[in-house]
């Protein structure tokens, strides 16, 4: 009988082999058990074993534990970098790798072999990194003799294929698999994780702004002092990709003037964002090419720059040119009469040295000296010139493009494979086995433009005709909307109340948008932080839930606000610090902001015994609009870096004494508080553990996620409030419309930020989703949120009114999933 039932349960013309299999498995089981199964037993238990076994594919790839990765010493003349370091090696080693670790690869950056063999490396002679690897993880191309070592197994590292025929040719003759840190798409938002030449291009910007101040015989910042003036430096910074943002950066806050220049005219806004003057050619041509990089200009546009670079060399006082076009030898811009032009004790330092340089004076891994004293710096190791800070953040980003190879578009963890289907694996494979991969396919041309369209741009063409009254026009119909919506709420105000929280909310959006216009625009992604931080404030209406509630329902809604809004405070305060701490440098002083600790503390006991003596009826008013300051000072200190973590102890305060002054105001029953107490401590813990855990790397769609929860929290405090009123058709018209929109706000950012989340993460396609119909769709969704806020409105039924407060609460979801996933990966901190 059971070997009847065998045959039953393996059926399908499947193997005798697999057949064999289960029986073995069948008889394990029942001799472990010491009696036999009755035949229906084993029926049941072979038909679940093998369609268990039936439905899980085999995993694609070969498992880490299979694959060793090899790490050689850097043997490039005057190279210190190496592609792994300690922490590196044990983010590899932790998910089942094998490391080798040459001898001494790490010692030029400070890293020694018993801190690789502490992360699980193995440290080994260079011939077994070479012979036993499967992945050689490398920086700098790999020579003949390193290329013919490898045979045909897979290198990761810097290649420039369009530059290096004869290394590729070679490793293609090797059937080797070849992928190029070089090649990662640059528009691609995730492929900012792996984008070497950013992470280094960005050190070797600062390095140079520090080699031309030691040249330079004066200060950088101007000085008035009582032995006289000293006036700041004049920095030209030609090329304003990464290195050259991050030299202009460098200079700016030294306290240099910076002027810089680049043929794309699109970088003027971030030129300008970081305190510096944008130079343009009286000419014009825009210079911006594929990728994001600069292309080749026109012979007329290179004349009218040379006369406008010529003039400015007269003038300034140091100069760092950064331009480069990929696969060319990079394009002259500074001739030798310019340089005859300059000061003496000038600068000049020329980041493309190693491409054949912008400055003609220019002599490669040389320091040169003009007749006219002018210094030329042509260094081609800036980058190992800081090789622990340029060593690890190249490391960060070869080791996480190594783990992203296979589980990122598999989901099988801790498996490579090499998925064509991935945007950056294929974007980065020059060689699979021998075979050319490069360069990778372009993605198809968009379809031709309709008569339509091109009607239509033709009349766009036409000169327009400028009505200067129009705009005055209009400005005195917004003020006359704006005059008469204010006195007709006033009109239509149903008590003294409603007045106040008008006249409340009408400054406080003066007062937000003129802290938010003074934020630094460096300090933008903490602005993000820790306003979303004290959007937090959602849990006062888990808080107001949880004390007046009448049934279980509205208990768990209120229980979810308060947890998911201290969530969201919490793990949101601790990545602004971590954000804030990016701008820290190894010499700044001190601070000890933990005594501003002392007033807060000092403060909530006043309150505390203020509040609990009931004498004094109006101290919780006084606790809130304490707290309301608090907030406001939390993001008017990211005004500058000098004031941003005081911003940030300031925000923190805030949201305490909001927290604080609600539980005053709400004086509620001793189980009421030790609930609240209760959820609150455990969604602070679970924002701190989460907090901690983030690397630098992942904080803006971490602040997505958080965000996400306050929009949850938003939705279920104002459900919750529906649900809790003792008749929900007696309620009047401002108690239902801020329930609805409430709602609806909150779910609308509820999946609007997990889409931004996604999107940021790499868990979601980062590309707009591009559906014929979205306008329709929007306007349908749109169109159903407000028909359900209608019924709402209507003062129904709780019945009637709970499932329109749904239906709201779904169709705004939808609208805000969508309206989001129909925008780029890259628009997605701006969405948040």
């Amino acid at each position: 009988a059971n070997m009847t039932m065998l045959r039953l349960s393996i059926g399908g013309g499947q193997s005798l082999r697999q057949g064999s299999t289960l029986l073995h498995r069948f008889q394990s089981v029942g001799s472990c058990c010491q009696y036999a199964p009755s035949s229906a037993a084993a029926h049941h238990f072979f038909r679940r074993s093998f369609a268990d076994d039936a439905k899980k594919d085999p995993p694609k790839g070969t498992s880490y534990s299979k694959l060793t990765v090899g790490v050689p010493k850097e043997t490039f003349p005057l190279e210190k970098r190496v592609a792994a370091t300690p922490d590196s090696v044990a983010k590899l080693v932790k998910p089942g790798f094998n490391v080798l670790i040459e001898e001494g690869a790490g010692v030029s950056s400070y890293f020694n072999d018993a801190e690789y063999e502490a992360a699980g490396a193995k440290v080994v002679p260079a011939e077994e990194v070479w012979k036993s690897s499967d992945i050689v993880m490398k920086l700098r191309p790999p020579t003949a003799e390193q290329a013919a070592a490898l045979e045909d197994r897979t290198i990761v590292s810097f290649l420039y294929p369009a530059q290096n025929k004869d290394l590729v040719k070679q490793l293609q003759d090797q059937k080797a698999t070849a992928f190029a840190m070089d090649c990662i798409p640059r528009t691609l938002s995730r492929g900012q994780t792996y984008d070497a030449l950013s992470s280094q291009a960005n050190i070797a910007g600062y390095r140079a702004v520090i080699e031309a101040s030691n040249e330079f015989g004066r200060f950088f910042a101007g000085q008035m002092t009582a032995a006289g003036k000293v006036p700041p430096a004049k920095v030209l910074v030609l090329g304003t990709g990464v290195a050259g943002l991050a030299a202009i950066q460098t200079a700016k806050n030294m306290g240099a003037i910076v002027r810089a220049f680049d043929v794309r005219p699109v970088t003027k806004e971030q030129v300008e964002a970081m305190g510096g003057q944008f130079l343009e050619v009286n000419f014009q041509e825009d210079g911006s090419g594929a990728g994001g990089y600069a292309k080749e200009m026109s012979k007329e546009w290179h004349a009218a720059a040379a006369a406008m670079l010529s003039k400015q060399c007269e003038d300034v006082d140091v100069i760092v040119t950064t331009a480069l076009i990929p696969g060319r030898t990079a394009p002259r811009m500074i001739t030798k009469d310019m340089i005859a032009k300059m000061k003496s004790g000038s600068v000049t330092v020329d980041l493309a040295a190693e491409a054949g340089g912008n400055i003609e004076t220019t002599v490669e891994d040389e320091k040169f000296v003009t007749d006219n004293g002018v210094t030329c710096l042509g260094y081609t190791d800036l980058t190992s010139r800081l090789p622990t800070t340029s060593s690890s953040l190249y490391s960060n980003n070869i080791s996480k493009f190594l783990l992203s190879i296979g589980p990122q578009t598999t989901r099988e963890k801790e498996y490579y494979h090499i998925d064509h289907e991935d945007e950056a694996v294929r974007g980065m494979l020059v060689l699979e086995k021998g075979k050319m991969m490069w360069p990778a396919p372009l993605p198809p041309p968009p379809p031709a433009p309709t008569q339509a369209e091109l009607d239509a741009k033709a009349a766009a063409e036409k000169p327009e005709i400028i009505d200067y009254r129009a705009p005055y026009v209009q400005g005195a119909k917004t003020a006359s909307y704006g005059a008469a919506t204010i006195l007709g709420m006033g009109m239509v105000a149903p008590d003294p109340t409603f007045s106040s929280l008008l006249t409340t909310f009408a400054l406080s959006n003066i007062i937000g948008v003129q802290v938010v216009m003074g934020v630094s625009h460096a300090l933008h992604s903490p602005l993000m932080a820790v306003t979303n931080a004290i959007s937090g404030t959602t849990a006062l209406g888990g808080m107001h839930l949880l004390a007046h509630s009448t049934s279980p329902a509205v208990t768990a809604l209120g229980a979810a606000a308060t947890t998911l809004s201290t969530v969201n405070i919490v793990g949101g305060f601790i990545i602004t610090t971590k954000m804030l701490d990016m701008f820290k440098r190894p010499d700044d002083p001190p601070e000890y902001y933990h005594l501003y600790g002392i007033p807060a503390a000092g403060a909530l006991t006043m309150y505390s015994i203020g509040a609990a003596s009931g004498k004094f009826p109006e101290i919780d008013a006084a606790a809130g609009t304490l707290a309301g300051l608090l907030c406001i000072g939390g993001i008017g200190g990211l005004a500058s870096q000098t004031t941003a973590r005081l911003g940030a102890v300031s925000g923190q305060a805030g949201v305490t004494f909001a927290v604080a002054s609600t539980l005053g105001h709400l004086g509620p029953s001793m189980g009421s508080t030790a609930a609240i107490a209760g959820l609150m401590g455990a969604g602070g813990a679970a924002g701190y553990y989460i907090g901690h855990r983030v690397e630098p790397t992942s904080l803006p769609q971490t602040v997505a996620a958080f965000h996400s929860l306050v929009g949850i929290a938003a939705s279920a405090a104002a459900v919750g409030d529906y649900i809790n009123a003792p008749n929900a058709a007696e309620l009047d018209k401002v108690h239902l419309s801020s329930i609805y929109l409430a709602s609806v706000i909150g779910s609308v950012t509820a999946t609007g930020s997990l889409v931004a989340f996604g999107k940021l993460d790499g868990r979601l396609d980062s590309a707009p989703t591009q559906h014929p119909a979205r306008d329709r769709i929007n306007m349908g969704l749109g169109a159903a949120t407000l028909g359900a806020g209608a019924v709402v409105m209507g003062g129904p039924e709780a019945g009637t009114g709970i499932a329109a407060l749904g239906g709201a609460l779904a169709t705004s979801g939808a609208l805000g999933w969508h309206m989001t996933a129909s925008i780029g990966g890259a628009d997605m901190p701006v969405v948040i």
